[in-house]
């Protein structure tokens, strides 16, 4: 029985993530249902993340979120395009035994990369409150120059000190 070991493990995550480039995010996005086909056995714990990390990436990719250091995208893309690869250290087509490299190299990635993942997913929580946000601001408070409304005459005489809710 094969054993893989965390310093086999970092070997592997370094040897993937050291030399990613920006075609290798692409490639990895392209390949994203076969890597995801992959989340069973000792990967199926990791599906979730790995849905993040393609989330991640593709942010990225369309330049919605660049906010993520690239050694954040090479270590992403590094253990993903590791997971696909049929032949690793431990080859896939050993039964179940075949995707323990896999999952001991995302469990590495994610460990690392844990600060990014959280600072992501909530700027990808709140960035279209934050939008809706902005969109709200009264006119008079997004241009410069421009001052409030002058206040009604008839304003003055409803006033009696209780909120209005006209």
């Amino acid at each position: 029985m094969a054993k893989f070991t965390n310093e086999e493990a970092k070997e592997e995550f370094s040897k993937y993530s050291k030399n990613v480039s920006e075609d290798d995010v692409s490639g990895v996005l392209d390949k994203e249902d076969e890597i995801l086909g992959k989340a069973h056995g000792p990967l199926e714990k990791f599906a979730q993340n790995i849905k993040l990390l393609f989330s991640v990436v593709k942010d990225y990719a369309n330049g919605s979120y660049r906010e993520v250091p690239w050694v954040t995208i090479a270590a992403i893309v590094g253990s993903l395009l590791y997971v696909f690869s049929p032949i690793d250290l431990i080859p896939d087509f050993i039964p179940v035994l075949g995707l323990t490299d896999d999952a001991a190299v995302l469990a590495l990635c994610l460990k690392g990369i844990t600060t990014d993942l959280a600072k992501y997913q909530y700027w990808k929580k709140n960035k279209d409150i934050e939008y809706r946000v902005i969109e709200n601001i009264p006119p008079e408070r997004k241009t410069p120059g421009i001052s409030a409304p002058e206040k009604d005459e008839k304003d003055d005489e409803d006033n009696d000190g209780k909120f209005d809710s006209r």
